[in-house]
């Protein structure tokens, strides 16, 4: 499919911009809601804080390297001309269940306040072996602003397979779900393995780190990546899809053709992004452990939270960095001529092992909100919902003991639908939206 960029963009009619339908969840659980000034100091994160430095936002600066086009025309020979997004969905061969068909231990998971409006969770034949955790999520309201992506409504969800469990082969690979969400009732959904070309072009190699954040933005799919290496996002190109020829345990070029681990597509990397510094740590540059899309600022921006260990007393850095307005680079950082790019916002705060960021500015608001979730310090139980700002942070609190931990249990990434209002969310088995208005008005 040709991307559509935000300057070329066709409008479409009422019908095809409408609503998801969807009912809301009715959960068992009543909240009691009230303001987080009542929480206490402890469990308050406090106002967002400014870098106390220059040299605290330069440690933020990434750095652009391209796959060299050759080796992906290469590889593209190799296999067959890439496919797109809509090959993908017609191929659709799982379906997702919705709330009513979950089973209860999974509906568990699901937020206490605000209740999500429609909840899903993945077929049978993937919940059977759980070896694989999904953490991250994005939709075509990221991709494009009309919420579609051709013609087609779309969810994307990360996932990753565990290190320790299941085939050694698969172990630490990450894939994405590409969900066609035009039947809210029965959204289908097919399998894409992330894989990294060798620099020749000649073969692949599957793509090993947890995916815990994701963003779909234009035709490029940026994901984070473990702390392990110099590289903190990989970039895919939604055009690139390649179908393989070989249903095998192996990854990569085999004799006969091409294998994923039997998956039919994989998507190859076509940029990366990295610290010039080197590989993240504390006190250098941070390891990026959630994403998502701001359109509220001109232009758009990638907003990024920092891995912190749960239960950490470290600040963690929030920042952004702003999306390319080049046609010629759809869906890419804006970059200075030498490849970098530079952090435009950035903040700390004291929030921990946060799992999900989103940045949001009604229309006449005086601030930008930054809504942040994070597990108990425990790990065990329901996460928290916080919006903070330069002023102060308020979240829902819920049940008998009036505690804040209101949100999923084992929550993920955040990514806001501006056409349907929704924040989409996911537990390790569970895939969820909440409209803001119902966020903000939990928090008060």
């Amino acid at each position: 499919m040709k991307h559509r960029g935000r300057h070329r963009r066709r409008r479409r009619g009422q019908a095809l911009r409408a609503v998801l339908a969807g009912a809301a969840l009715a959960l068992t659980a009543t909240a009691t809601l009230i303001s987080a000034s009542q929480a206490t100091v402890a469990d308050d994160p406090g106002a967002l804080k400014r870098p106390a430095s220059a040299d605290d936002t330069a440690k933020l600066r990434l750095r652009e390297d391209p796959v060299p086009r050759r080796a992906l025309d290469r590889l593209a020979s190799a296999m067959g001309r890439p496919v797109g997004v809509d090959a993908v969905l017609r191929s659709a061969d799982r379906t997702l269940r919705t709330a009513a068909e979950c089973p209860a231990g999974d509906r568990d998971a699901l937020p206490v306040a605000p209740a999500p409006r429609r909840a899903y969770c993945w077929d049978a034949a993937d919940t059977a072996v759980p070896h694989w955790r999904t953490a991250s999520v994005t939709t075509s309201a990221d991709a494009d602003d009309d919420g579609l992506w051709g013609r087609h409504r779309v969810l994307l969800a990360g996932a990753t397979h565990s290190t320790t469990d299941g085939p050694a082969a698969e172990r630490g690979l990450a894939r994405v779900a590409f969900v066609d969400a035009d039947d809210p009732a029965r959204p289908a959904y097919r399998w894409v393995l992330l894989v990294v070309p060798t620099a020749d072009g000649r073969d692949y190699r599957g793509l090993s780190s947890p995916v815990s954040g994701m963003v779909w933005y234009q035709d490029k799919l940026l994901v984070t990546t473990d702390d392990d290496s110099t590289e903190a996002l990989y970039v895919y190109d939604l055009n690139r899809i390649q179908r393989t020829s070989v249903d095998g345990r192996a990854i990569g070029r085999v004799p006969g053709g091409w294998s994923a681990g039997g998956h039919r597509f994989v998507m190859p990397a076509v940029a990366a992004y990295r610290y010039p510094a080197g590989r993240c740590t504390a006190t250098g540059s941070p390891c990026p452990g959630t994403i998502s899309l701001d359109r509220g600022t001109a232009p758009d921006s990638l907003v990024v939270g920092e891995e912190t260990a749960t239960g950490s007393d470290r600040r963690a850095r929030l920042w952004r960095y702003s999306f390319s307005s080049d046609p010629a680079r759809s869906g890419l950082l804006a970059t200075d001529a030498a490849g970098h790019a530079d952090a435009v916002e950035a903040y700390t705060t004291r929030a921990a092992g946060i799992r999900g960021v989103l940045s949001h500015r009604p229309p006449g608001a005086a601030r930008t909100a930054w809504y942040l979730t994070h597990p108990p310090g425990d790990l065990d139980g329901h996460g928290s919902l916080w919006r903070q700002d330069t002023e102060g942070a308020r979240a829902a609190r819920c049940g008998s003991d009036a505690a804040h931990h209101c949100w999923a249990e084992h929550a993920g990434s955040l990514s806001y639908a501006q056409p349907t209002g929704e924040v989409w969310s996911v537990t390790d088995r569970m895939l969820f939206a909440v409209p803001l208005t119902s966020i903000d008005r939990s928090l008060g």
